[in-house]
């Protein structure tokens, strides 16, 4: 990790119990109240799942976009399948993000689940890569896991029920999007960067190390820091719908996605992020021990989970 960067905390303090579990809880908590982003390692997600999972994605990109455009889909509002390139833009901006991007569902219920209601199952393109559903599905369920330990550490923090917050992500719109930047000559798409300032929709993000550096936070004072995940870690970070129901004490942090000044023009970056999402029906509406904890006055908006997604898609000019 660079030497002025966010904190990191190892799981394997979580699961032994005692004083390292209560460090490893303090200090997770304070990174998404102060920056909204640490550092995990620990994590159990085997390297060669990791590895799988990005051999499918080159290959898959490296398809060409009529073959890609087969997994393309109106009705899913770009939450299944496949998102052409330039498609989505940043919350208030109309310059296009420099990216590509292919969205996975929950793969491990049923194609009639109410999950899959609204946008439908995930239909894979096996046709083109044939290990491609297997390498996201097993990738998918290890940090969906993985999500669910970090938000009940993230109540344990707060004082809040850790059963709850557990139990609004259980057979929730969790959705892993893998992401291709391709190369972009200097000059074209003016305006654009890889992904334009924003914060994340859902309760927390976990990323898998990219390929290339280019992730930075926003910092209070203005400037913008770079993350780039070791290969053992995962970084995670807080988002909108974390800040709703906690009353803004974990904080939504503003990132974005540059080329870094000097990088060689002619080299692609992916990424894996995952968006640990809640049930539609879940209730956003501050919780009362959060509000307790941050002045006593509710400050975000009584909302749904599902209405809050549906209204950020509009936003992003994929709804």
């Amino acid at each position: 990790m660079p030497e002025a960067t966010i904190p990191t905390v190892d799981v394997a303090d979580l699961h032994a119990g005692g004083e390292r579990r209560e460090r490893f809880i303090a200090t997770f908590g304070r990174a998404l109240e102060d920056s909204g982003f640490v550092a995990v390692k620990g994590h159990g997600i085997a390297k060669e799942r990791i590895d799988a999972a990005y051999d499918a994605v080159r290959r898959f990109f490296a398809c060409s976009d009529e073959d890609k455009r087969r997994s393309e889909f109106a009705h899913a509002k770009g939450q299944r399948g496949f998102t052409c390139f330039g498609k989505e833009h940043a919350k208030g901006e109309t310059a296009p993000d420099l990216k590509e991007f292919f969205q996975v569902g929950r793969p491990d219920v049923g194609a009639d689940h109410p999950i899959h209601a609204l946008y439908g199952p995930n239909t894979w393109p096996d046709d083109l890569v044939p290990d491609f559903g297997a390498a996201m599905t097993s990738l998918f369920l290890g940090l969906d896991g993985l999500g669910q330990e970090l938000l009940a550490a993230c109540a344990a923090y707060l004082g809040d029920d850790e059963a709850w917050y557990r139990d609004a992500v259980h057979e929730g719109d969790t959705i892993l999007r893998v992401i291709h930047y391709p190369p972009v000559a200097a000059g074209q798409n003016p305006g654009s960067i890889r992904a334009g300032a924003h914060e994340d929709i859902n309760f927390i993000t976990l990323l898998v190390g990219a390929t290339e550096p280019g992730l930075e936070l926003l910092q209070r004072d203005g400037t913008w820091l770079p993350i780039q995940a070791a290969h053992d870690e995962i970084i995670v970070d807080s988002g909108d719908m974390l800040q709703n129901v906690t009353n803004g004490r974990m904080k939504s942090t503003t990132h974005r996605v540059v080329r870094p000044a000097g990088a060689r023009q002619d080299v692609a970056r992916f990424s894996m992020p995952c968006f640990i999402h809640p049930r539609g029906e879940v209730d956003l509406t501050p919780r009362a021990v959060c509000v307790a904890g941050s002045g006593g006055v509710s400050r975000y908006p009584a909302i749904r989970a599902g209405a809050y997604l549906a209204q950020r898609l509009k936003e992003i000019g994929i709804g």
